[in-house]
């Protein structure tokens, strides 16, 4: 259903109306077994499009209504989802996550829904996007239980403040800062996400599904990681308490271990 709107010849002020459609066909289609079938071949011209005041009767023209099929999986004002693969969009940096929409957009990132859904949406309407779960602040939720021994647990804790050093390991502390909060402007927090979705992203660093702009720092850490060492840092990353406010340290104050992309991208 996705691929049946067309996005060419149309002005940026019809987008939120064309998008708050797609993003309602997006609850259904990312829900829906066609999802795993093609989807169907275009029957409308390339420059046909949606009437946008046929559009706005259908949905209001707000972010939170343009941003519904975010919100259907990865919860309200982007708290994160409830299967442990949805991450948190609340509060991180807004160049950060124009970054993550870049990358769906432009498959740089692989996972077929978002692809669809970004598919032919501007630059500017993206960051627009990035900007509403920028500015979303709500609490955390308690962290998980670790369903690790203890020894595992203390292997993830050095790994994620102390780094290795004999392997070319730095620190998650390194980039993502002492409180693991992140680092301004495009550096996420590491804590309050679920277990298998930081080791999901981490191996998925691994065999290339994920990629960031060059040079990728973090497909260089991810290829020298274990799936030892990633089980360790996912438990622990997602067993730690977050202290408010958590909010990512200013731009800046740290001295990167390692030139990324993401963090020099505009």
């Amino acid at each position: 259903m996705l691929a049946l709107i067309s996005f060419r010849s149309v002005s940026l002020p019809r987008f939120g109306a064309i998008f708050r459609v797609v993003a309602a066909a997006a609850v259904v289609f990312t829900t829906s077994p066609l999802n795993a079938q093609p989807a169907a071949p275009a029957t409308a011209p390339a420059s046909a499009g949606p009437d946008a005041s046929t559009l706005d009767t259908l949905q209001p023209d707000t972010m939170a209504a343009r941003v519904a099929a975010c919100t259907a999986c990865h919860g309200a004002q982007g708290r994160a989802g409830a299967d442990g693969y949805y991450p948190r969009l609340a509060g991180k940096p807004q160049e950060y996550l124009y970054h993550q929409l870049l990358n769906f957009r432009d498959d740089r990132r692989q996972y077929r829904p978002m692809s669809h859904l970004l598919a032919g949406l501007p630059d500017d309407y993206l960051r627009e996007m990035a900007a509403y779960f920028s500015e979303q602040h709500v609490p955390y939720p308690p962290p998980a239980r670790a369903e690790v021994s203890s020894a595992t647990l203390e292997a993830g804790r050095k790994l994620a403040l102390q780094g290795d050093a004999a392997r070319g390991l730095p620190a998650c502390a390194s980039c993502h800062g002492a409180a693991l909060s992140g680092l301004m402007p495009a550096i996420p927090g590491l804590l309050g996400l679920p277990r298998d979705y930081i080791g999901s992203q981490i191996g998925s660093w691994k065999t290339g599904l994920r990629r960031a702009a060059a040079p990728d720092c973090m497909a260089d850490i991810a290829n020298k990681l274990t799936p030892v060492d990633i089980g360790a840092l996912a438990a622990w990353l997602s067993s730690q308490p977050i202290t408010e406010p958590y909010v990512p340290e200013s731009a800046g104050s740290l001295r990167l271990p390692a030139e990324c992309g993401s963090q020099a991208q505009r």
